[in-house]
């Protein structure tokens, strides 16, 4: 088993920065928000929350003369390199901003084979109107620790139909300044003598490609010209230092799929004999045996492929062998993708179907060029009749357990389908070229690899794999709540519905009871943690929604939405007492029964977005085209507050501060014609205040108070004065500081941003492609203890008899706690954030505290009086 703990976890065992220091109201009067971390620069480590893969990994590329170096692409989620020493894939490409998110997109990646320490990778996420950028090469002289750009002018499609076809990026092993690149969309092949400073175009090549997926679909996606795909090199009779003469070149056209150079790329001709009616998946040369070899698909990939075949290519002799493993184990034929030969055994040679969905994929092995093939499994008919399944492999996900994708592990069986499954869209698949036994390839979900690879080859002989995925985080997060107590933060993502972490990291288990195939929102109760409620899409198609009162151990399902065309947003109330689901396409709907039944609600147009008040449990918040709306009665029925103000466009993210009544922040809009940046309001809504500084802003969230700020600390993601950025502040707004920097900014960001509740300084984001990002501030320290020789001023913050203290003026030797009206003011609060009333603490009209179990709210200004305490307290009860 190769899955490592990340140093997240261990963070995780011992993040407790200060005890007692946790949110109180974000109401409070800014003055007493001052702390004496306030001045500094928070200094963060950033990580990822443990998934391990989540996405297609299309592309696995080991360096041919260096041991143990090798690199994997993502489709959205950027470029890998295998840290051998922990097991663990570096991410290469965090540095990827907001304006150029489409360089997480990797198309093709390149190592190159004489200085070791130059790697390539072929960015850009969309040629169709999706993306509006161009693509470009990006280079690096120290394996992906520092890169440089050279654009491209044109797109390039990371992730578009065949990406799983290549590499189109290639290094030249004789003169390793020069590369070549196949463009899609009929841009031809392209060539780099510098080293990749600069391209041009190879105008001698005489075929741009014309296989478009479906040309008659009218979806602009499908309609692109997958074009020139990659190129391989036969160096033989090549000297060193020289541009290889001999050069190979695949195309999207399967009347014409390859072209021959004998002299570098000056001429070029196709070459004979060569198959037809499909596209060529892969290409890799076998120079000691004088052979290419070719695996071909009917479709461009990676979800398709009907049909297709393997070829052998005599290099010296011209000739083609039909190589095509013949075994249907369900009598119906699929297409070909990953391909490999054994550098150290070149006689043996793999190959993976690219997509078989039913019961599983297929890998062959052959040890004699293809001659003859043995099937991963088969099915066996003995004489006393019935059906055997014959395995060569043993394989577990102990370590990575949703990738059963929400069935019980179950072995595999004639005609069933096991979990977990060999994988799909198969289309990197490679043998490390200096270790035999080491395979790994690429799925839609993970990296399998295995050790022991030439166990195949034996009688009886099983190999055994297991997820080598760790450290890549490839998933779409939608949405993410992060619960006071034991577990750690929940999530809402694409593909893999979502997860209770209760441990950053530990991977867990996905959602299950129901599954989701895709969640798109989650949130859990402000005052009551343990109720979490979750919206996506079920096994089924069906859109749903679930709700727990464990934190997620067992799950209530709602009705489906019917005729919704997106699970859309959830909010659980203060008390858990009350869900609002607003699906997309459908009415937004109310239950009181913990999700069991439910009735639409009055005053909300359908798609609104909807919050819940942290303390307030009658209400509920939504927003829809500009106008803000608020429910008194737990969601049944909504009003417009407020409009005019915020934004009417684009996308809007909104969220209410613990432990404060109707305190709320809304970041959002488009720079495009309309309003854009974050908003505040303090009255429910009513009313918003444009926080200066932020000319735009995308998510907003809030976690643990700083060591005595009597609120919780605020998150955003968003550009302030021109820099875009993650930014907290500790002072309720009145002062920010951006807490990434330029090498973390995991392109857009702008789907949730969370703080942790428990951990002062921890702070989840919500990715497109780089799962969950995970910074602790390291900066963040304990308060010192009181002393009575030292001076203190206004804002000061110490620890004192186990409690946490602000100074409120200067003061010297007065002991905190000694006098009822002294100089300093306990702060504490609940684990949701509410205030914990104590004698000493100044509080002010609408400040919420808990006192005897029971939430009171202050009518006026108020110290040292106790609520419920008499007749005429300042405090209302409201829980």
């Amino acid at each position: 088993m190769r899955f490592r703990r990340s140093a997240v976890g261990l963070v995780v065992a011992t993040g407790v920065v200060v005890p007692l220091a946790v949110a109180a109201p974000a109401t409070a009067a800014p003055d007493r928000a001052a702390t004496q971390a306030s001045a500094s620069v928070p200094a963060y480590e950033w990580s990822n929350a443990a998934i391990s893969g989540g996405g297609y990994v299309p592309g696995i590329v080991y360096n041919q003369t260096e041991p143990g170096l090798v690199y994997a692409r993502t489709d959205i989620g950027g470029a890998y390199r295998l840290d051998r020493a922990t097991d663990e894939w570096v991410p290469l490409l965090d540095h990827v901003g907001w304006d150029d998110w489409n360089r997480l997109g990797v198309l093709s990646l390149a190592t190159d084979p004489v200085d070791t320490s130059r790697v390539y990778v072929a960015t850009g996420m969309y040629t169709n109107e999706w993306d509006p950028e161009n693509g470009a090469i990006l280079r690096s002289g120290d394996r992906g620790a520092t890169w440089d750009a050279s654009p491209l002018p044109f797109k390039v499609g990371g992730n578009m139909p065949g990406r799983g076809i290549g590499e189109r990026l290639q290094v030249d092993p004789s003169d390793n300044d020069v590369l070549y690149y196949g463009a899609e969309s009929g841009q031809g092949l392209w060539r780099s003598t510098d080293a990749g400073v600069t391209f041009s175009r190879v105008d001698s090549f005489p075929n741009v490609g014309d296989f478009v997926p479906d040309a008659g679909s009218g979806n602009s996606y499908l309609m692109q010209n997958l074009g020139v795909l990659w190129t391989a090199f036969d160096t033989t009779a090549t000297s060193a230092g020289e541009p290889t003469r001999t050069i190979f070149t695949a195309v999207a056209d399967t009347d014409d799929i390859l072209y021959r150079s004998d002299d570098a790329g000056a001429t070029w001709g196709p070459v004979a004999g060569a198959p037809k009616g499909f596209l060529p998946h892969h290409g890799v040369i076998d120079e000691a045996g004088r052979f290419l070899y070719l695996t071909t698909s009917s479709t461009s990939g990676p979800y398709d492929g009907s049909d297709g075949e393997v070829w052998r290519y005599g290099l010296d002799d011209g000739s083609w062998t039909n190589i095509t493993p013949a075994y249907r184990p369900v009598g119906v034929d699929f297409g070909f993708g990953g391909l490999t030969v054994d550098k150290s055994d070149p006689d043996t040679i793999m190959v993976a179907s690219q997509i078989q969905w039913w019961p599983d994929i297929l890998i062959f092995r052959s040890t004699d060029r293809g001659a003859t093939w043995s099937p991963i499994w088969e099915y066996a008919y003995p004489p006393e009749g019935g059906t055997t399944f014959l395995s060569r492999y043993e394989q577990s996900v102990d370590g990575v357990p949703w990738l059963t994708f929400g069935k019980d592990a179950a072995p595999p069986v004639p005609w069933s389908e096991p979990a977990p499954k060999l994988g799909w869209m198969v289309s990197a698949l490679e043998i490390d070229p200096f270790d035999s036994d080491e395979l790994m390839y690429g799925t839609g979900a993970t990296i399998y690899r295995s050790d022991d690879l030439t166990a195949w080859d034996q009688p009886g002989g099983k190999i055994h794999l297991t997820p080598e995925a760790f450290g890549i985080e490839e998933t779409a997060i939608q949405d993410l709540v992060a619960p006071a107590g034991e577990v750690d933060l929940v999530s809402a993502m694409l593909d893999l519905g979502g997860f209770v972490h209760d441990d950053l990291g530990t991977v867990p288990q996905s959602f299950r009871a129901p599954y989701f195939g895709g969640g798109t929102s989650v949130d859990a109760a402000g005052l009551v943690p343990d109720v979490i409620v979750r919206a996506g899409t079920d096994g089924g198609g069906a859109r749903v929604v679930a709700a727990s009162t464990d934190s997620g151990a067992s799950w209530t399902t709602s009705p489906a939405a019917d005729g919704a065309t997106g699970s859309g947003t959830v909010t659980v109330n203060a008390d858990g007492s009350g869900i609002v689901w607003a699906p997309d396409g459908a009415a937004v709907r109310h239950s009181s029964d913990g999700g069991v039944t439910f009735t639409d609600v009055t005053g909300l147009p359908a798609g609104a977005r909807v919050e819940s008040d942290r303390v307030d449990a009658s209400r509920v918040y939504a927003f829809a085209g500009g106008v803000f709306f608020r429910s008194e009665d737990a969601g049944a029925h909504f009003a417009a507050v407020s409009s005019g103000t915020l934004p009417a466009e684009n996308l809007v993210r909104f969220a209410s501060t613990p432990g404060a009544l109707g305190d709320l922040w809304l970041a959002g809009g488009s720079d495009e014609g309309g309003v854009y940046g974050l908003w505040h309001s303090t009255d429910g809504g009513s009313t918003w205040t444009a926080v200066e500084g932020f000319d735009e802003a995308d998510a907003v969230g809030f976690g643990k108070a700083a060591p005595g700020a009597p609120g919780p600390a605020v998150y955003t993601a968003a550009s302030r004065d021109g820099v875009r950025g993650v930014y907290r502040s500790i002072d309720g707004g009145a002062t920010w500081a951006r807490i990434n920097d330029d090498e973390h900014e995991w392109g857009w960001i702008g789907a949730d941003i969370e703080g942790d509740p428990d951990v002062f300084g921890r702070v989840y984001l919500a990715t497109n492609g780089r799962g969950i990002v995970v910074g602790d501030d390291t900066s963040a320290a304990s308060t010192h203890e009181w002393s009575s020789s030292a001076v203190y001023d206004k804002g000061d913050v110490v620890s004192s008899r186990g409690a946490v203290w602000v100074a409120s003026w200067w003061t010297q030797g007065q002991r905190p706690g000694a006098k009822k009206n002294g100089p300093w003011q306990e702060i504490a609060a609940t684990p949701t954030g509410v205030a914990v009333w104590t004698a000493s603490r100044i509080f002010d009209t609408g400040d919420v505290v808990s006192s005897g179990g029971s939430l009171w709210r202050a009518k006026w200004w108020s110290r040292g009086d106790e609520p419920g305490s008499s007749k005429h307290d300042p405090w209302d009860r409201i829980r």
